[in-house]
């Protein structure tokens, strides 16, 4: 049972946090890209933690118009909802639904995110967990996406706990330095890397025994800083 500080909150990335989706993500830019006539070679390694305006620069190019830029990103994102289709539930990282439903009755939640916001409904809204979380903030809704910290920054914002009193579930390098920007914990899942740097702690799922009393640990943390 996680024993939390009411004034702690909980911050979650979406894609490889809350849904191993990198995988259905780097199938979707193989398949348009190759329809596009373009290798889709490193594509992978190119996209993780993008907003796909900038991902779609990169790969097509800086001279496309932004309304060019903005239909291949939304293409692109109705491609990937068509592959992720009815696997959704298989595709939640391990605990993550008990995870959030114990927590969200302890302390605020919330997702900060560079998806776009198709997919977040889609995920949330499919899933059926976005009742759990206070607030939802996706790159759209600040001036800079990750790296930069402005998503969880508004995300500690809406559910009003300080940045420092924070703790952000990340899986990508560029989420963690956003995290780490904004002044906040860190902990690392390892969905779709063997190890992540820069980070409090790393674990492989919500079901990990480490993460309950790694979070035990910063409530003891929090109430002596008091």
């Amino acid at each position: 049972m996680l024993t939390l500080n009411p004034e702690l909150a909980l911050l979650f990335d979406l894609d490889g946090v809350v849904i191993d989706s990198m995988p259905t993500h780097t199938l979707a830019w193989e398949r348009y890209l190759e329809a596009h006539g373009i290798n889709p070679r490193d594509v992978e390694a190119r996209m993780h933690g993008k907003r796909n305006d900038d991902l779609v620069r990169d790969l097509f190019g800086e001279h496309l118009s932004n309304e060019a830029i903005f239909e291949h990103g939304a293409a692109k994102e109705r491609l990937f909802r068509e592959l992720m289709g009815s696997t959704l539930e298989a595709k939640l990282v391990p605990g993550i639904r008990e995870f959030l439903a114990e927590a969200s009755e302890i302390v605020p939640l919330a997702v900060g995110t560079n998806a776009e916001p198709a997919n977040v409904d889609f995920i949330l809204n499919g899933a059926g967990i976005r009742k759990y979380f206070r607030a939802v903030v996706d790159g759209s809704q600040v001036r800079r996406a990750k790296p930069a910290p402005d998503v969880y920054l508004r995300g500690a914002e809406l559910v009003g706990v300080a940045p420092a009193d924070c703790i952000v579930f990340e899986d990508s390098p560029v989420g963690i330095q956003a995290a780490r920007a904004a002044g906040m914990r860190v902990v690392g899942l390892l969905t779709h890397a063997t190890e992540l740097e820069n980070v409090d702690l790393a674990v492989p799922d919500f079901v990990h025994p480490e993460l309950e009393s790694w979070l035990s640990a910063q409530l003891s943390a929090t109430r002596a800083a008091r």
